[in-house]
């Protein structure tokens, strides 16, 4: 039989909510202010708790769009009203308070007030003085809560590991389990963008233009290549996501993603992070320096697009398709081979015309929805006609700058029959031309560079174009 005169106590970050809340008021900072993370170590010098006071007295969290625990507010909800309840937390007592009134149904909030971190050990000698040894139910999820699960009478424990979960049965009786859920490996999978990989494949093209398939050495080079890619993309992506929180929950779509819902701790993507950068840049030496150096160019650039330049209007659309055009580059500096002018000419146009697919999708969906600014980007609902005009005039550009070459002596050095060639033309009209048609009718993937690899048409198209390649050898 259940007590109800016994308090509950509820821990903060990673229970009520699934998330950390002097990471998320952190990362909000280093959006602001990059030059916070300086500040940040003077500040931890004087404590973990004086700097969670001064990260909560000037950073501002949106506490209505924090991911919540749904299983435990259900569970609360349908606890005695007139039990006591205490928000127990290390966070900031400010941001505690924040948290509580948006969720209600707490009699007192306990948290770090500056001096004090009320984690752990604190936290339990707090709770102990205040309701006596096991006199409260706690309800945790961290190692940590092992030291208050000790001396409390019953253990509500929330998304904690199975080996926590143990240990905490070891310390006091369980009440109730909220067990992790999703795939561990699945959600990985999702955050690192591992889809994403896909356009990384672009680092093999002057592997089949230059015809060195069959070279083992160069194969293997640019295998490399491509892991480096795939590694340094899924680093900026985690960090992107870590640093664009807000943006996320906001969104329809990209509020699922891991660490704007919860389902993965924004500490694995602060590890996670750095770990796939730094090997990427490691793998990149191996291969050269200067391939290292092309590699470091798209990983500032992303980095630029990501928090700046994709706000400015038809600049990001152009530093999209040149960070398509680098791993191409890229693939050539691997290999070792001469730059190729056709080439760039060509990947330029035709990924410009993608990126506009791109915006155009993205304001046509804004304009069905009865939006008319695209908030964040340098768009309006208005600018569709230009950006259609200007994406199918680049893409058909591509087109001429394949004729041109395939007219040049250059072809002639490559190709025992290159007349074969001209029937690359009709094939890329043709894809162009249906790719946007289908972004007309608002039908196109919201990235068309995956709309391409993964369309059965656009797959059948590929395989044509590489017959007629074959051919022309």
């Amino acid at each position: 039989m259940q007590d109800r005169t016994i308090p509950l106590c509820v821990d903060l970050d990673g229970t009520l909510i699934r998330s950390d809340l002097l990471v998320e008021s952190a990362l909000k900072l280093l959006r602001h202010n990059p030059l916070y993370l300086f500040r940040f170590g003077a500040w931890l010098l004087r404590g973990k708790a004086h700097l969670k006071r001064e990260i909560a007295t000037r950073a501002t969290l949106d506490v209505n769009a924090l991911p919540y625990e749904q299983r435990l507010l259900t569970w609360l909800r349908d606890e005695d009203a007139g039990r006591v309840r205490v928000l127990c937390t290390a966070s900031d007592q400010k941001l505690a308070e924040m948290v509580a009134a948006h969720v209600g149904g707490f009699d007192e909030v306990l948290g770090s007030d500056g001096v004090r971190n009320l984690g752990g050990r604190n936290k339990a000698e707090t709770l102990t003085a205040r309701f006596g040894e096991r006199g409260f139910d706690y309800a945790g999820n961290a190692a940590s809560d092992l030291h208050v699960w000790r001396h409390a009478r019953r253990a509500i424990v929330v998304n904690a590991t199975p080996a926590i979960a143990r240990q905490a049965g070891q310390a006091c009786e369980i009440e109730r389990v909220f067990e992790q859920s999703g795939n561990r490996w699945g959600i990985w999978v999702k955050a690192m963008r591992l889809h994403q990989w896909l356009k990384n494949l672009l680092v093999f093209l002057p592997l089949m233009t230059a015809h060195l398939v069959l070279s083992p050495q160069a194969l293997l080079r640019s295998s490399l290549a491509f892991l480096c890619f795939c590694l340094c993309a899924s680093g900026v992506y985690l960090l992107n996501d870590l640093l664009d929180l807000d943006a996320d929950r906001a969104h329809p779509r990209k509020r699922l993603r891991p660490f704007a819902a919860g389902t993965l701790p924004l500490s694995n993507g602060l590890v996670a992070t750095p770990v796939l950068t730094l090997a990427a840049f490691a793998f990149a030496l191996a291969i050269s320096p200067r391939f290292a150096l092309v590699l470091l160019c798209y990983f500032v650039l992303t980095l630029a697009y990501s928090f700046a330049l994709k706000r400015i209007g038809m600049l990001d659309a152009v530093v999209l398709a040149a960070l398509y055009t680098i791993r191409i580059i890229a693939g050539i500096v691997a290999l070792q081979i001469g730059m190729s002018f056709w080439l760039l000419a060509f990947s330029m146009f035709l990924f410009l015309s993608l990126a506009m697919i791109k915006r155009y999708t993205e304001l046509d969906m804004l304009s069905r929805n009865g939006g008319i600014q695209n908030s964040g980007r340098g768009y309006a609902v208005a600018d569709l006609p230009l950006i259609q005009s200007l994406g199918g005039s680049s893409g058909y550009l591509a087109v001429l700058v394949l004729a041109l070459y395939i007219n040049s002596t250059a072809s002639e050095a490559l190709y025992r029959h290159p007349q074969v060639l001209w029937l690359l033309c009709p094939l890329l009209l043709y894809w162009i031309s249906r790719a946007w048609l289908i972004a007309h009718r608002g039908s196109m993937h919201d990235d068309p560079v995956v709309f391409a690899l993964t369309d059965r048409v656009s797959r059948l198209v590929l395989v044509l174009c590489a017959i007629v390649v074959a051919g022309a050898i």
